[in-house]
């Protein structure tokens, strides 16, 4: 009996080893997978390799599988009955029944079999095959298993701005390495703006001598404090460019990983530093005074031309991205050669004269055998047949091309510009805005609703933009990219209908391993709690759910105001609770407290459900109209929340409650943020009235907090009365000295 108990208990052990391989959590999940029974076991001594011809410079890629050793290799002409078993990379016949697109990896008994009709697919099937490796913790022992896949895009972008900051070659191979095992295929290289111009162009050398450097490190110093460009050599000189052999170098290295290398040289606008070094390109014939090129001076286009011919020697892609974002119209309007050239060519105005300029390079572009991208303000003034928009200004100018039959990359600011906060911004290094946390960013959909149905094969994918102005090293760009360019990978690969945010959470949880491996300087989980409160109105009463960013947190909490503890009420289940209360809550390892104290502020107060008059309207931001200051609901990290509302004049605005009712105190909270122009009131002020007419004001909260702290912050200002006082009317006054925008939540009255 015990010798039986003892082959149970290993018969048991393999069972549930076998059953953990049964997921082998890759991302971006494969369309469709099927589980054979046991692994497959490399040989120590090595696996043979046979590659067809088409396939001959692939094989040295599965050097990146841990411990993966290949005894011999042979190159193909054809496949024979010898060749069936170890590593085998086949083009794929008609027999087969694979997409153009598609790859198949079959892992059995006889070793592994990748078949695809091209390298493009092919390098798809690798990169699984290589990510399995990683993902196995004994990688010599892999699951047999069934992949068949194809992309759900043709176009799954990553963007890189090395115009704010310069960052290292080496750093971008780095980049390219995790582009390519999460399998992206276009890398968009921002390589000049106002910061900098970051590629050699021979012609023109002054580009590298004196636009790739600048006075200050720090681009927010820089920007602050006169915007200067300096000489390379000068003791200050900050910044950097890349020769065109390192470029091609680059190039190429992607191109053997699957990735096209799209450029973008800025026009006609972002090109400070062009102007600085070559000032009659400019309108005004000055350095320093403007960022957009003379559209009017035909010196401009041949600038542009002999740039771009440089350009296209190096970049073989068959995009060049041309930017076209941004552009201040205003010297156009005022210079004689502009409005010559206006006259002359009959447009109407300047977006026309924009859309002049675009045209001239995109027919430029088109007769070199090219096509054009420009950010979404390129659809201003019309657009040329060929052009290629990235819609960033949310997704109508994405809508609105692809429904005139323009092809369409999808970069909306809200979903995919990776220089937002992640997490709560509060315990963030400084960005220049907005709230990106992962599973938003997994959320979204590049088919938006109002493209007609024969109109989305336009949408050719999405890319996320990495804006580098609060990036200065290569380390937070790793920071700010991963993990949430895993999302997108997924968004970009597998069809809508397969993909889970559940279970794409759970899959993520074995990346983090890659990443370490790959020393990614990623962004950890955070262990802070975040809530979501459901106000119920018919039994005003609150539920309140807990969680954080890990998989499995261990929260546990208070009511009664106390710091939680291991010994508090350990949350399972979401909490209802009738009437105003305050949650404390926190994550715990083992009787370890391992995040800060989350106050959940719960307040069942009498202005719930009252109508709110306004005397200034909100602008911009209308939350839940004239909801939203009496909803029961409070805002959470972001103004995009739909519970914050905007003003941009000072807070007028009054509650009725239709009968006369005792006064207590009254509350608002308010936001700030000073990179995107939010701050606090200046002076909140309280008023009662019986009659709505006659106010009297009876309190008075100056706020002297500091306006130049670039954290985001959040303020309660709340008047509690001496005495309490009985008014039909509430009225709040909060003023707006920073003349930004104010926001608030919930307009508290007890």
């Amino acid at each position: 009996m015990r010798y039986l108990l003892v082959l149970l208990s290993f018969l048991g052990f393999q069972f549930f080893g076998f059953a953990q391989q049964q997921s082998l959590d890759l991302i971006p999940v494969p369309n469709k997978i099927t589980y054979g029974e046991g692994t497959y076991t490399f040989v120590t001594t090595g696996t043979p390799l046979y590659i067809t011809e088409s396939f001959t410079d692939l094989g040295v890629l599965l050097s990146e599988y841990p411990q993966l050793k290949i005894s011999t290799t042979e190159i193909l002409k054809k496949v024979g009955k010898k060749h069936n078993q170890g590593i085998r990379l086949f083009q794929a016949e008609d027999i087969d029944k694979i997409g153009p697109k598609a790859y198949r990896l079959t892992i059995d008994n006889s070793g592994i079999l990748l078949k695809a009709h091209n390298k493009e697919a092919m390098l798809s099937g690798l990169y699984t095959l290589i990510q399995i490796g990683l993902l196995q913790e004994q990688p010599q022992y892999i699951p047999q298993v069934t992949i068949d896949d194809s992309p759900r895009f043709s176009y799954r972008g990553l963007h890189l701005d090395v115009s704010r900051h310069f960052m290292p070659l080496s750093f971008i191979k780095k980049y390219i390495d995790v582009m390519a095992l999460y399998k992206f295929n276009v890398f968009h290289w921002h390589l000049t703006d106002g910061a900098g111009w970051r590629l050699e162009i021979k012609q023109y050398p002054e580009l590298t001598q004196k636009a790739a450097w600048r006075t200050h490190a720090s681009w927010k110093d820089w920007w602050n404090n006169g915007r200067q460009y300096i000489e390379q050599g000068a003791p200050n000189a900050y910044g950097g460019y890349y020769t065109q052999e390192q470029a091609k170098e680059l190039v190429a290295y992607a191109a053997s990983k699957g990735i096209t290398v799209i450029p973008e040289i800025e026009m006609p606008g972002h090109s400070e530093e062009v102007l600085a070094v070559y000032p009659h390109l400019a309108c005004t014939g000055k350095p320093y005074t403007q960022g957009e090129f003379c559209i009017g001076n035909p010196e401009t286009f041949v600038f542009l031309k002999n740039v771009l011919d440089e350009v296209l020697t190096i970049f073989p892609s068959p995009y060049i991205h041309i930017g076209g974002d941004e552009a201040e119209k205003k010297h156009w309007a005022s210079c004689d050669k502009c409005q010559s050239l206006k006259k002359k060519e009959n447009l109407k105005d300047e977006h026309e004269l924009q859309s002049y300029a675009i045209k001239q390079m995109d027919e430029y572009l088109q007769a070199k055998g090219r096509k054009l991208i420009g950010w979404d303000e390129i659809l201003e003034g019309g657009l040329t047949k060929g052009a290629t928009v990235m819609s960033w200004r949310g997704e109508e100018g994405g809508i609105k091309a692809a429904n005139a039959g323009h092809d369409v990359i999808m970069t909306p600011g809200e979903y995919l510009y990776f220089d937002s906060y992640q997490t709560d911004p509060r315990s963030q290094p400084e960005t220049i805005g907005g709230y990106l946390p992962i599973d938003k960013v997994y959320a979204y959909n590049p088919i938006p609703k109002g493209i007609e149905k024969d109109k989305e094969k336009h949408i050719l994918g999405a890319q996320a933009n990495l804006w580098a102005e609060y990036m200065p090293t290569y380390q937070q760009v790793e920071y700010m990219a991963f993990p949430r360019a895993l999302a997108l990978a997924e968004i970009n690969w597998t069809n809508q209908e397969n993909r889970s945010w559940v279970d794409f959470k759970a899959r993520l949880q074995k990346h983090y391993r890659i990443l370490q491996e790959l020393d990614v300087n990623y962004y950890r989980p955070s262990y802070d709690v975040r809530s979501e409160v459901t106000f119920h109105p018919d039994r005003k009463s609150n539920t309140v759910s807990l969680t954080s960013e890990q998989t499995n947190p261990v929260i546990f909490y208070t009511t009664n105001d106390a710091i939680p503890t291991s010994k508090s009420t350990r949350y399972t289940n979401p909490i209802e609770l009738a009437g105003s209360h305050t949650i404390k809550a926190a994550s715990f390892i083992d009787s370890f407290r391992v995040s800060a104290v989350e106050n959940i502020r719960l307040d069942i107060h009498k202005a719930i459900g009252m109508k709110v008059y306004y005397n200034t309207p909100w602008e911009g931001y209308p939350a839940q109209k004239e909801l939203t200051l009496t909803n029961g609901i409070n805002g959470g990290l972001t103004y995009q929340d739909k519970q914050w509302q905007g003003f941009t004049k000072d807070i007028d605005l009054y509650v009725d409650f239709e009968r006369r009712e005792e006064i207590k105190s009254v509350t608002m909270r308010f936001m700030q943020m000073p990179g995107p122009g939010v701050y606090f009131p200046g002076v909140y002020k309280v008023y009662l009235s019986d009659n709505g007419k006659n106010y009297r004001e009876v309190g008075v909260i100056t706020n002297y907090e500091d306006t130049q702290d670039p954290k985001l912050r959040f303020k309660t200002f709340t008047y509690t009365l001496d005495k309490p006082q009985m008014a039909r009317y509430v009225k709040v006054v909060a003023t707006n000295p920073m003349k930004g925008y104010l926001f608030t939540d919930e307009l508290i009255i007890y």
